[in-house]
């Protein structure tokens, strides 16, 4: 066996020297190592579980990017047409990474009912929406199905449905302007509620009701393959910017198109906020526990002062002695790295599954529960990234063996 890999096992075991000193530095050294991979784990998780949900919500009701008109481009309400005959429908085959493009029109109305009433976005949606999201959403009754004939079943929000004090099962009128005129008398549709969601985004929960999109057609006086804009998904957030530009380019020139980042962009300004605060936190917990380590270190050669002037004196260079070293510590710091992880991955799985600890103010997170969210691959490297540094920091204090003379090292006392 390799002279430095005995000794350093024998270090780890004890049974080279009797631990006395180090014991106490060596046990708070591992446990700061430990609870500082618990909070980078925490901070990690939260921060992009909070940012994936508040994108999935956000996309949920307008798509990843949207393909307008160049008239529509600045208004929530539908102004302009454009026909649904599109090279990029139903399926956008000329961009990759691209999951679903839907057809929606939206128009502005009123929610009137005997003792009040509520300004609304309607928004109309087909047979093609994706609803994966809603089903999260939806807290009572059914969603609204508009396979058939045109029907009035809608799907209005909880915060909505409390404010007019409706139910699943009621009806209610509701009031819209004509675009062309808006001194005629407004268009007047009666809604029968068939479900009632809530995704805890007040912005947009405060707003729509989705209706059947012939609604929105017959209203307007379009014709059945005219709609207001199309909502495109793609696989991947992260190529959001990229796919943006891959679809403007290949859409005709009367088109444009818009992203989420673009059109709510103090929302993902705020989110960015997060991948600073977790840098931070993760640049705060290796300083703390390499500064830890640095103190356990420096015991230990402290302590095993004599058996380093011993080996110099039997012909160990310096760099093998501090290997014996390094190797001790990298030990410690894998015990820190174990029951780091296994805390944290356990406080993880726990909020994940029953969503124990929730926010004193939900409608500034837009979500009433902690969400947390993290692969493999990050944790194997936020494991591995915390070993070398600390290991690196050790480097130096590691030096000072190299100052150690044999003669005084066997005297030393």
């Amino acid at each position: 066996m390799n002279l430095e890999l005995f000794i350093a096992k024998r270090l780890i075991t004890g049974k080279e020297h009797k631990i006395s000193i180090s014991a106490p530095i060596i046990k708070i050294a591992i446990a700061a190592i430990a609870i500082g991979v618990v909070m980078m784990l925490i901070a990690i998780a939260t921060g992009v579980g909070l940012k994936q949900k508040i994108r999935e919500k956000i996309a949920a009701f307008n798509g990843h990017i949207q393909v307008s008109n160049y008239d529509n481009n600045s208004s929530e309400v539908s102004v302009s047409p454009i026909s649904i005959h599109q090279d990029f429908y139903p399926t956008f085959k000329n961009v990759d990474g691209v999951r679903h493009v839907q057809a929606v029109a939206t128009k502005g109305g009123i929610i009137r009912t005997e003792d009040t009433f509520e300004g609304m976005l309607a928004k109309g949606v087909g047979t093609d929406y994706d609803w994966t999201a809603f089903k999260d959403f939806l807290v009572e009754g059914r969603l609204p199905d508009y396979s058939g004939k045109l029907n009035d079943e809608v799907l209005i929000s909880r915060r909505m449905a409390n404010r007019l004090q409706l139910g699943v099962g009621d009806t209610f009128f509701s009031f819209f302007l004509k675009d062309d005129d808006a001194s005629q008398i407004p268009n007047n549709r009666r809604f029968k509620i068939v479900g009632v969601y809530d995704s805890g985004f007040e912005e947009f929960d405060a707003t729509y009701v989705f209706v059947d999109i012939r609604h929105i057609q017959r209203m307007n006086k379009w014709e059945e393959d005219q709609i207001g804009n199309f909502e495109v998904f793609l696989d991947d957030f992260d190529q959001l910017e990229e796919k943006s530009n891959e679809i403007y380019g290949k859409t005709v020139s009367s088109l444009d198109t818009q992203n989420i980042q673009t059109k709510y962009y103090r929302i993902f300004e705020w989110l960015g906020l997060f991948d600073f605060n977790i840098a931070l936190i993760i640049g705060i917990m290796i300083i703390v526990g390499g500064i830890n380590m640095i103190t356990a270190l420096l015991v230990l050669i402290l302590e095993r002062t004599q058996m380093i002037g011993i080996l110099k004196a039997l012909g160990s260079a310096n760099w093998s002695i501090r290997k014996v070293f390094l190797y001790n510590a990298a030990y410690l710091i894998a015990i820190g790295l174990f029951w780091g992880n296994a805390i944290g991955l356990g406080f993880i799985f726990l909020q994940d599954k029953y969503r124990m600890f929730k926010f004193p103010n939900p409608e500034e997170y837009y979500i009433e529960y902690i969400p947390v969210s993290i692969d493999l691959p990050t944790i194997l490297l936020l494991n591995v990234g915390v070993m070398l540094l600390c290991l690196l920091m050790l480097l130096v204090p590691s030096y000072i063996i190299t100052k150690i003379t044999p003669v005084k090292a066997i005297q030393f006392e």
